[in-house]
């Protein structure tokens, strides 16, 4: 981790700059900080980590399912459309 991350109780604290928010400058490197986020071995349950991306980072639900497939390698969008094929 970066030595600035901060951990996800002093971020829900905290308001998200404009340059990070969506259509900020920035915002590309919190959506890739947001795919390590949803990666970590951490002891919140998807649900809390889902409702921290979009309540916390500002996300929309296109952006966390993106950045969901990108830390599960492809596998959301897979099972979305391999659902019952055997």
């Amino acid at each position: 981790m970066a030595k600035d991350t901060i951990t996800t109780e002093q971020a829900k604290g905290k308001t998200l700059k404009a340059e990070y928010q969506r259509g900020g400058a920035k915002r590309q490197q919190i959506l890739d900080r947001a795919v390590e986020y949803l990666k970590a071995p951490i002891m919140e349950t998807q649900g809390d980590r889902h409702h921290f991306c979009l309540t916390n980072l500002m996300m929309n639900e296109t952006e966390y399912l993106e950045c969901l497939n990108k830390a599960t390698d492809g596998a959301v969008v897979w099972n979305a459309f391999n659902v019952g094929q055997n």
